[in-house]
């Protein structure tokens, strides 16, 4: 067997390959040198120097969507994954109806972003102007405040499955055996459910932060950046500076704002990795 793998290698490995060079390496490759240029079309681009990046790193609107964006993925990723663990331990107990209740929790998952986005936007003008405060009207904190709860709403039930198959994956010997030596529930929790559940939250974690910072047709559909760019997240800010303004400057200002922000969320994202499998444990 190891060998007809061995022998046969290259068909299954190359079209990946290929298709990973064309579609992620060559393109990221060509935005990069683009990221130094000025240019209106890929073939007529004049070479910029640093200028670019020096926009990106100095204009307001992008640092401020920097700390705005990562404002808003701290607080969704405690949040979404707090209740997600919370949702969690409960099914996991004997409930009437558990599968019933992660169905409910999970379907919010299987709609579209920008979907999301129109109906939570229709569902808070609905409700905000019964009171007289239509969304669009609102200051930055109620967009921010929008944007939570439309994020918890889609991603708490996917994180809420992953955390249930970590805790169904522990051994119950584990739970036995510290429920012999008369641990209590809490204990049980900090002790033995929590590092044994150590790979989901890794993975968790990770989605939660990087889908964060990636934020884009969730963003567009309930606020758009209103009022005056206060709640534009980076993603939508790059769409805004690529695609909204017209000139070659542009073009040049936008993709030096992709590179940031793809290095930006790759680093984060390895950063948590390391440090959350340095806390894994072995069953």
């Amino acid at each position: 067997m190891e060998k007809t793998i061995r022998r046969y290698w290259p068909v299954f490995v190359l079209p990946t390959l290929a298709a990973f060079i064309i579609g992620f390496v060559w393109p990221f490759l060509q935005g990069l040198y683009l990221s130094f240029c000025k240019f209106i079309t890929i073939d007529k681009a004049s070479f910029n120097g640093l200028k670019n990046y020096i926009f990106a790193l100095t204009e307001a609107d992008f640092l401020h969507a920097f700390w705005f964006t990562a404002l808003f993925t701290v607080v969704s990723t405690v949040c979404i994954n707090l209740a997600a663990l919370a949702i969690a331990l409960a099914l996991t107990r004997e409930i009437k109806g558990t599968n019933l209740f992660r169905s409910v929790f999970f379907m919010p998952n299987l709609i579209g972003g920008i979907v999301l986005g129109y109906i939570w936007n229709i569902l808070l003008n609905c409700a905000l102007t019964l009171l007289g405060k239509p969304l669009m009207s609102l200051h930055a904190p109620y967009g921010f405040a929008g944007l939570i709860i439309l994020m918890c709403w889609q991603q708490i039930g996917y994180m809420m499955i992953i955390y249930i198959a970590g805790l169904q994956s522990i051994p119950t010997d584990y739970l036995e055996a510290a429920r012999i030596d008369g641990a209590n529930e809490r204990q049980i929790l900090w002790k033995v459910k929590l590092p044994n559940l150590m790979p989901s939250i890794t993975i968790c974690l990770f989605l939660s932060l990087t889908n964060g910072f990636k934020l884009f047709d969730q963003n567009l559909a309930l606020t758009g950046g209103d009022p005056a760019h206060k709640t534009e997240m980076l993603a939508l800010n790059i769409y805004q500076t690529f695609y909204g303004r017209s000139g070659p400057q542009w073009k040049g200002y936008g993709q030096a704002k992709a590179v940031l922000f793809c290095i930006l969320v790759v680093a984060i994202g390895l950063i948590q990795l390391k440090s959350t499998r340095s806390k894994e444990v072995q069953q």
